[in-house]
Parts: C-alpha cells; structure tokens; sequence
C-alpha cells in the first residue's frame, strides 16, 4: 500500500510514496486511487500525459478549482510548487519535488497551489485532475520569479512557451487574479 504523508511546507499538498512488486518479468505498481484521498473531497475526471524533452520547463501555472495528482512515467521531474491561495496557512511557501520512474512517487496538488516542473531528462508525466481541462482557469506566474523563492537546480536557461515566457511575477498579479 503506498504511503501517502502530506508536505512539510504547503498545507494540502500531499507525497504519494508508491510501492512497487517485482520480479525478473517486470514490475507493478499501484499508481493512484480514489480511496487515498477521501478526505480532500475529489473525483479525478480526466487522465493526461505530457511529455517533454530534456530542459523543458512547464509553468508554473495554477487554477482556482482544479486539483492535480502527478506521477513520472519515464525520466526525471524536478516539481516546483508555491503556495498562492490567499486563505491558506502556508501562502507564500514553496517546495521542489523530484519526481522519476525510479523512486516510485505521486504529488497530489490543491487548487490555488502553483506547479510546474522541470525536465532533467526526457521525461513523460501522468496527471489526473478533477475538472476537465477549462482555459477560464487557466493562469501562470513566472517559474524563476526571485519572490517565489524555488530553487529548481537548473544549469543553463531551460526551455519554455511562449505562454510561459510571459508568465508575470507574483507582485504584478492583481490581488483578485489569486486564488482563495
């Protein structure tokens, strides 16, 4: 049964630690289910894969209603993730998260919680979400903003959208752009 514990940083974010079977055929293990999370009150509604090269950067980005579950499938993720609502104990704290095929791991993610990841690696992320996907909630803040303090270990400049490019910084979001 996986262990599921929640961040030591952002109150509502919990660290799936998947547990995995194997033998010389293969592996399996349990990804995701409904029955972790009864007490955060979602129904996940959509299953997505992304798949990036390495160096790509995604975000960060952050919706008022849609709640997020991510697992690596392939490579290495580095998850960058800060706390925007602006009820919420932990405002203003981020965390990274390594997430790969390798350490078997899940990271459930509350609306109002930014998140974006890094590719260290070709990689390829899996994510359920509670909302089909809407473009009304759809939002960004820049992913190397100094005021949001994340430290994501990369060397180099990594590689973004354009959306993601004209991300703005956390001071320049109107009070009323953040979430509750």
């Amino acid at each position: 049964m996986a262990q599921i514990r929640p961040s030591t940083a952002i109150e509502g974010v919990y660290i799936v630690e998947l547990q995995s079977h194997g033998d010389e055929r293969g592996r399996f293990t349990e990804v995701y289910r409904k029955e972790w999370f009864p007490q955060r009150g979602w129904d996940a509604l959509q299953w997505s894969r992304s798949e990036s090269q390495q160096g790509v950067l995604r975000g960060l980005h952050y919706h008022h209603r849609q709640v997020d579950y991510w697992h690596c499938g392939m490579g290495t993720l580095r998850v960058g993730l800060l706390d925007l609502r602006r009820s919420s104990p932990t405002r203003g704290q981020g965390q990274v998260i390594e997430l790969d095929q390798e350490v078997l791991r899940g990271v459930f993610i509350p609306a109002g919680v930014a998140h974006g990841f890094y590719a260290v690696t070709d990689a390829m992320l899996f994510y359920l979400v509670d909302s089909y996907y809407d473009g009304t909630d759809e939002w960004g803040v820049a992913w190397d903003d100094p005021d949001a303090g994340l430290d994501w270990g990369i060397e180099g400049v990594p590689i973004l959208s354009p959306r993601d490019q004209n991300n703005p910084r956390l001071r320049d979001v109107p009070a009323e752009d953040l979430p509750n």
